[in-house]
């Protein structure tokens, strides 16, 4: 018989190990449970290391919220610690192990949180409530492939997925309005380089990227970078990679390049 190895993360400590015991009591899964986003992996990275990788996460969609007034949850950070929503581990599992199905357990139907999930690459939402056996089909039936919506939610969902790909085409079209190195400028700037960085990164003047990124805000028809890195990242924009630094990026016709203080 395949067994099932299944990961419950829930920072609610004993419904996770509620749940993880009743799964348990099938013949044909194993299962362990995780508090925390950054345990989770660490429970994804030492199953596949020993040869034991999980099949299917059961990730709380409330997952770090807190108490009313703490502070949000944010992605899956780089050092592996602190609190992760549902949402981005969600996303991290599908990065570091895409085999790996996901399915989110929600206390509440919520059409944009379970769109959010599936664009993240979750592969059912189910309600907290339900009955252990639909879980369990749910848990077989991603590892078919199949999607799980409760059909009360499908449609706000499929709206919310038009609504999000309508957003996305419309901003794709404000960036492909930008010139090259306009659309260069905007990837330095998701990746989080203010003014002087990206003039050191694209060996140009403060003077010429304020400039450029003047008209990459116009262009794109907002006023705040925050906002134009929302519009690049809905577009599909990622961050700018760091350049060799003994090979000076390309100089296009039009910019001034400096060098020592003196312009080039």
């Amino acid at each position: 018989m395949a067994r099932i190895r299944v990961l419950v993360v829930d920072d609610h400590r004993i419904f996770a190990e509620s749940l993880a015991a009743a799964l348990a009591a099938e013949p044909d899964v194993d299962v362990a449970a995780a508090g925390s986003g950054p345990a989770a992996l660490r429970c994804l990275e030492r199953g596949a290391a020993e040869g034991r990788r999980f099949d299917v996460l059961l990730v709380d969609a409330e997952l770090g919220a807190g108490p009313p007034g703490a502070a949000p949850a944010r992605a899956v950070p780089d050092d592996g610690e602190g609190a992760v929503d549902g949402i981005s581990l969600v996303a991290g599992v599908r990065r570091v192990q895409p085999a790996v199905r996901t399915v989110v357990l929600a206390e509440r139907d919520d059409p944009q949180r379970a769109a959010l999930a599936l664009q993240a690459g979750a592969s059912g939402w189910v309600a907290k409530d339900c009955s252990l056996q639909r879980l369990l089909a749910v848990v077989r039936g991603v590892l078919r492939d199949e999607t799980h919506l409760p059909p009360a939610l499908l449609t706000g969902v499929l709206r919310e997925l038009t609504a999000a790909r309508k957003h996305r085409t419309d901003s794709e079209r404000l960036v492909e309005s930008l010139t090259p190195r306009e659309r260069e400028v905007l990837r330095c700037m998701v990746a989080g380089l203010g003014r002087k960085a990206v003039a050191e990164r694209l060996f140009l003047s403060p003077h010429t990227v304020r400039t450029h990124m003047q008209n990459v805000l116009g262009k794109l028809g907002v006023h705040s970078t925050l906002a134009a890195v929302a519009l690049a990242r809905r577009a599909g924009v990622g961050p700018a990679e760091a350049l060799p630094v003994s090979v000076p990026a390309p100089v296009l016709a039009g910019d001034v390049v400096e060098r020592g203080g003196q312009p080039a």
